[in-house]
């Protein structure tokens, strides 16, 4: 339990970072955010629960072809935002965006060899 506590810890920790220089420093903040700290975390603390390289593989492997459905979204909220829609509605359109490729993914992956 105390593994979990500090596994959630430090990874709140990045996070809340992330988000407070964002504040005073957008283009910092984008660019801590853009980091891929949650996949690079999952690795570790997957590696570090279970050192198998052919699960690290499949795992890495299928993170880079989830990456590619989600970055859309980055650009729809912007618009939106300047288009006068509130956060909230371009935040969900954006999130709604995401799954919808996601499900995408996951459906024609497989069709094209993908292991995901």
């Amino acid at each position: 339990m105390f593994y979990l506590f500090l596994k959630a810890a430090f990874s709140g920790i990045l996070i809340a970072i992330a988000s407070t220089v964002a504040k005073r420093y957008p283009g910092v903040g984008a660019l801590v955010a853009s980091l891929p700290l949650v996949s690079v975390l999952g690795m570790i603390w997957l590696w570090v629960e279970k050192p198998d390289p052919q699960n690290m593989a499949a795992h890495a492997g299928a993170t880079f072809w989830y990456v590619i459905p989600s970055l859309p979204m980055f650009l729809l909220i912007p618009a939106l935002l300047r288009h006068g829609v509130g956060f909230w509605y371009a935040l969900v359109a954006g999130c709604v965006l995401t799954i919808c490729l996601y499900s995408l993914m996951t459906w024609l992956g497989p069709r094209f060899g993908l292991q995901l």
